[in-house]
């Protein structure tokens, strides 16, 4: 990396005024400073690069920012009122401005076996529960720039770990609030999800924020899942609409392991998502769901890796985007089946849906296959509202505008109805409504 592009990110690695955890164990510390050296050698993306070519960092790059520091003083009592989700049945854990509150969190009566913590709780009493674990999912010798960004400057984040044939029946909610950035600030929260053999989970996920401040989320979550272990896990990116969003996803899975991941993306300026899934054992399955919206002055972009090293494993990919206004999306997925992975059975598919002519989506949905004997496909379709459906509601005394927010309603409600809960389900819908309510169809 260039002396001017590494001096773009120092701010996001120098520690704030008051360090968070004063004493690291040294296993942590190499990695964070392996993470750093690692950064002089990696280039900042630009056209040239292949998983980049459609999405430029230039306005990311533009940004002067620091690391998020300890003082919530901008954070009122009844804030968090405004940010539930009405009905949904939860343990919640709360995380502002990328540090865990728990005294804003509620988690009481978890069952034996379920255990979560802060990171940097743990980091400093009791490391040697994630020696193991952390930085193995996604390992630090091959990280990309912004993930190897999030572990040379790892703070805090979520650690959930389920015991063996423990299932959690109510879902985890994690909650990323930003609040009150006077200046352009970064959070790098840090997430370890284990579950054991037949362990079963719901992770609920949102990014949401109160105000309109700059400031960048570049978070990493890792998943490991062990045998027969079932994990649900919902996705919402609503951010501020000045901010930009970056999460690097790292799943594997052990066999006869279940992973169903919804992801829907909704607010940012500027938001890329990476989803990587490797096998580690046969009979795995592998389901990720999408849906995007993008309007003026919003890029979506999805990256999608999926890697099938082992016979007999499953994997579905279906994203979805509505793009309006000047809105851009990007979807690159790609399957890659290794010689040694006969039976495997994939599917990937890339649908969008276009109600304005200054909209685009650049998707690039890709098959590698190097074994003989698979089912495999994949697809893509970029298109506008048939006229002709829109003429039979119109005939019935429906509005024009009315009726292309139920038939976008339509398009969406396959991936809104994957979603783990009615009160979810409920509140999605109610967002991509509103948003459809007011965006420009030419």
């Amino acid at each position: 990396m260039s002396d001017e592009a590494f001096t773009g990110f120092a701010g996001w690695l120098a520690e704030p005024d008051a360090p968070s955890v004063e004493v690291r164990p040294d296993w942590l510390e190499a990695q964070r400073s392996f993470a750093r050296e690692r950064l002089v050698g990696l280039d900042v993306p630009n056209s040239k690069t292949e998983s980049w070519r459609y999405t430029s960092l230039k306005g990311l790059m533009e940004q002067d920012f620091v690391r998020a520091g300890e003082d919530m003083s901008a954070l009122q009592p009844d804030d968090l009122e405004e940010v539930l989700i009405p009905g949904l049945d939860a343990y919640r854990i709360l995380l502002v401005n990328g540090r865990y509150l728990p005294e804003l969190s509620a988690h009481e009566d978890l069952p034996s076996g379920v255990r979560v913590a802060g990171l940097r709780d743990l980091i400093a009493n009791e490391p040697d529960l994630l020696r193991a674990h952390l930085n193995a999912v996604a390992p630090t010798d091959s990280q990309p720039l912004f993930a190897a960004l999030n572990t040379a400057g790892l703070d805090d984040g979520l650690v959930l770990f389920v015991a063996r044939g423990v299932a959690l029946e109510r879902p985890i909610e994690l909650i990323h609030l930003s609040v009150g950035l006077d200046e352009p600030r970064v959070a790098q929260p840090r997430h370890l999800v284990v579950l054991e053999d037949g362990a079963q989970a719901t992770l609920i996920e949102r990014y949401v924020s109160l105000g309109e401040s700059i400031y960048c989320t570049n978070s990493v979550l890792e998943l490991a899942l062990g045998r027969d272990a079932l994990l649900k896990h919902d996705r919402i990116q609503m951010e501020s609409p000045n901010a930009f969003h970056i999460t690097g996803l790292y799943l594997t899975q052990s066999a006869n392991s279940r992973y169903q991941g919804v992801n829907i993306g909704l607010g940012a300026s500027w938001s890329r998502t990476d989803l990587n899934c490797r096998f580690q054992g046969e009979h795995a399955e592998c389901d990720l769901q999408g849906l995007y919206l993008a309007g003026d002055r919003q890029l979506m972009d999805y990256h999608l890796d999926v890697l099938h090293a082992l016979p007999n494993c499953s994997s579905r990919e279906t994203f979805k985007g509505i793009l309006y206004g000047r809105g851009r999306a990007v979807f690159d997925g790609r399957v890659f089946v290794a010689p040694q992975a006969q039976k495997t059975d994939a599917a990937m598919s890339n649908r969008n849906l276009l109600l304005s002519e200054h909209s685009e989506v650049d998707t690039k949905p890709q098959l590698e296959i190097s074994a003989d004997d698979v089912k495999c496909s994949h697809g893509t379709t970029v298109g506008q509202i048939e006229p002709e459906m829109l003429f039979y509601l119109r005939s019935r005394g429906i509005g024009a505008s009315l009726a292309r927010r139920m038939l976008c309603l339509g398009f969406a409600d396959e991936v809104v109805q994957r979603l783990s809960s009615d009160a979810l389900r409920d509140y999605v819908s109610e967002q991509v409504g509103q948003r459809l309510e007011s965006a420009p169809m030419n």
